[in-house]
């Protein structure tokens, strides 16, 4: 079983027009001079706000605080674990942006569906390498709740927050976690992909011996999940988990090979309404129009959960977090000794999400000011 819809991929991006795009995976120097002509531009991006746990306590920085000679593979292990958390940290949040989209097959929609996929399979490509060192990821105590931080101290002051698809969603949650190293350098801002680029360096300076005993392979979305057994393997995993978020560190010239722009600039795209193009020795988003799409109005989560729901909200409450909790489970026995069905379980599992999700998307909040969504709650 791959983990795809029933629709095949290539048949989305043929109607979206994907694959006629010119490839941008940027993150800096030339992408340095991307303007937006009447509308908040990319460098001004401003932060969450500073509520939620922190999210490990800095513990990415208190890792990259050791020396260099002394990151050894327990210091590996330590980090994947770390990244474990960063990936499942995205998924529910770009999952309630895509869900309350109500046309699925929107331009918008395409975008989020293929950054969940590409999600997916990083997680799968985090839970590889850590099994290939010996170690065992620990996906259900990884689950966050909602609000929270980004795990490890990485992106201080970004809250990550659950709602429906609006715009400041899209720009202070979805690119606040993309954003690239350059030219959105923020003070204290340790990007996720300058973490993986130090994970890669440990590797290379470790060269610990790798496992395929555990290791799974899987098609998810777009891309084929394979186990790991060399070096140039990890960092071929590593590369295109970086390039698909942020952006490779060149230019927007570079081609990453899916025809996509990275997630950073995907999310651009949705935010300022068009297309990422290149006018003259310039980067801008004044392309073909991308529209924002009509979206139930979820509103956000608020800390501790939805406060005193009705019968009907709370069973809908209740059947979403026990299937999440499955997909939990499932997953964290696939890379245990449950292998390729334990997977297939996570996959059904979390496809049922989606059904509950959008019940309570339509259903109205007491007050007035939107509707209910999914918590994401992860079992106590």
């Amino acid at each position: 079983m791959s983990v795809t819809d029933s629709g095949s991929r290539r048949d989305d991006e043929e109607r979206s027009g994907f694959g006629r795009r010119v490839l941008l995976t940027a993150a800096a120097g030339a992408a340095a001079s991307v303007t937006v002509a009447g509308a908040a531009h990319a460098d001004t991006l401003p932060a969450g706000r500073p509520s939620g746990p922190d999210g490990g306590g800095g513990a990415v920085a208190r890792l990259l605080g050791v020396a260099e000679r002394d990151r050894d593979l327990g210091w590996i292990q330590d980090a994947l674990q770390i990244a474990v958390e960063l990936e499942l940290s995205t998924l529910p949040p770009y999952l309630c942006g895509w869900w309350s989209v109500k046309d699925r097959g929107s331009e918008a929609a395409q975008l989020i569906k293929r950054i969940v996929y590409d999600e997916m399979y990083h997680l799968g490509v985090v839970c590889n390498l850590m099994v290939a060192v010996g170690g065992q990821p620990r996906i259900k105590d990884a689950a966050p709740n909602f609000p929270t931080a980004l795990p490890g101290g990485v992106r201080p002051g970004v809250t990550v927050r659950l709602s429906g698809l609006t715009r400041p969603l899209v720009r202070d949650v979805m690119m606040a976690i993309e954003a690239p190293e350059e030219p959105l350098a923020r003070e204290g801002g340790l990007t996720i992909g300058a973490f993986y680029g130090a994970v890669l360096d440990a590797f290379r300076s470790v060269t610990p011996t790798l496992s395929t005993n555990g290791q799974l392979a899987q098609r998810i979305g777009a891309d084929d999940l394979e186990p790991v057994t060399d070096l140039d393997a990890v960092a071929r995993s590593i590369e295109i988990v970086r390039e698909q978020g942020e952006g490779t560190s060149a230019s927007p010239d570079d081609a990453f090979g899916d025809d996509h722009p990275a997630h950073y600039y995907a999310f651009g795209e949705i935010y300022h309404g068009r297309r990422l193009v290149r006018n003259g020795d310039m980067w801008e988003f004044t392309g073909e129009a991308v529209p924002f799409p009509d979206a139930r109005p979820m509103a956000e989560v608020p800390a501790g959960g939805w406060p005193d729901p009705s019968p009907q909200v709370g069973q809908l409450l209740d059947r979403f977090d026990s299937t999440y909790a499955t997909v939990l489970g499932a997953l964290e026995s696939a890379w245990a000794d449950g292998g390729p069905s334990s997977l297939n379980t996570a996959v059904r599992a979390m496809r049922a999400l989606e059904s509950t999700a959008v019940e309570l998307m339509d259903l109205p909040l007491p007050d007035g000011s939107g509707t209910y969504g999914p918590q994401f709650r992860p079992p106590s």
